[in-house]
């Protein structure tokens, strides 16, 4: 505890600090240098504010139990221990408070980030399902004023999706879509199905961090940039001009493409993003066999048996099986209202955080 105390008050001291420096005319007059110290300042605000409230309890208790030994009165001595006891419960809660806003930040969170869906084990009803889980997620950034832009896509004759790539912008998109990475599931019976029989096929998401263009270096002899007429599942989502872009990065293999805008230079453009979103991924993991583990990780092989959530639809349910959490709302959640999964994979990754300090 007096760890965690010294701690907290070296935060805010920081944070006054930087408080009386954004203050500072010279520092006003430098825009970025302001701006700087505004971010910095504001990472440690919460944590910072709170302790404040947690000292100021701290002050009103030990003024209380001051008091009690001096105070003659029987009733006023019993008001002052209740003060007691209520800083106590205060300062508790404080406490818990404190902690989680102590443990180690993901650097991520406040990216915007890129999520790419394939279609895993089953064929084409894993192409329809992966096209209902893309429909799911533009619904929860709409819901969430999470900005989407469609990237590249690979349509089926039937409606369904081989793959999609899309770019989420806003505030903690990554934080939000992180624990969406991995093997989703689906058993259900597909309407090809002419017997009646629950069929069972994956889908697999891997969401990953956007880079800035100052973190990837890309190297003009590293890659090859190929110019090619889009295409589609037929009629007019066919361009007749070369406006897609493959771009192919040597060195790790990596392959990325992009057909969604008329615009050569605007399909291009994306297409840099999400190779440096995957390049930032590769090179955090460090080295090839890292980078293979991590992404195994993040999406598996695809096969049945890798999933991290399986969504049965003939009894109704959602079931994320990392913290084993089952939901009776499937019609609501595929629509887009998964809050209540997302926030609880968020509280159990906290108290694996919490467990690990203790």
């Amino acid at each position: 505890m007096a760890d965690m105390i010294g701690k907290l008050k070296d935060i805010y001291a920081r944070y006054e600090e930087l408080s009386e420096k954004m203050s500072d005319p010279a520092i006003i007059s430098d825009t970025a240098e302001w701006t700087k110290i505004a971010k910095a300042q504001a990472e440690i605000s919460e944590t910072a504010q709170k302790y404040a409230e947690y000292a100021e309890v701290e002050k009103q208790k030990q003024q209380a139990e001051d008091a009690v030994k001096t105070e003659a009165d029987p009733e006023m001595r019993e008001l002052l221990y209740a003060e007691v006891e209520d800083c106590k419960q205060k300062l508790n809660a404080l406490t818990e408070e404190l902690k989680i806003l102590l443990l180690p930040k993901d650097k991520n969170d406040d990216r915007n980030c890129i999520i790419e869906i394939r279609g895993g084990a089953g064929g084409e009803e894993a192409a329809l399902f992966a096209y209902e889980l893309y429909r799911m997620y533009l619904n929860y950034c709409e819901r969430h004023r999470l900005k989407v832009e469609l990237v590249d896509i690979n349509e089926t004759e039937l409606g369904g999706i081989k793959e999609v790539v899309f770019n989420v912008t806003g505030r903690d998109a990554y934080k939000q879509l992180k624990f969406e990475s991995g093997v989703h599931r689906v058993q259900r019976v597909p309407e090809t199905e002419s017997q009646g029989r629950v069929h069972t096929s994956t889908v697999t998401v891997a969401v990953l961090p956007e880079a800035e263009d100052v973190e990837v270096e890309i190297r003009e002899e590293d890659i090859r940039v190929d110019v090619y007429r889009s295409s589609g599942a037929g009629g007019q989502k066919v361009n007749k001009t070369e406006t897609a872009i493959r771009i192919t990065h040597f060195p790790t293999g990596l392959v990325v493409t992009c057909q969604d805008e008329r615009s050569q230079l605007k399909n291009k453009d994306k297409a840099f993003k999400v190779l440096r979103s995957r390049l930032y991924d590769y090179y955090s993991s460090q080295n090839q066999s890292a980078y293979d583990e991590h992404r195994k990780s993040l999406v598996g092989r695809g096969d049945r048996s890798e999933r991290i959530r399986t969504y049965n639809f003939p009894q109704g349910r959602v079931t994320d099986h990392r913290i084993g959490l089952s939901v009776y709302n499937l019609n609501e959640f595929i629509m887009g209202d998964i809050g209540e999964m997302i926030e609880a994979l968020a509280v159990a990754e906290r108290e694996a955080q919490l467990a690990g300090e203790e």
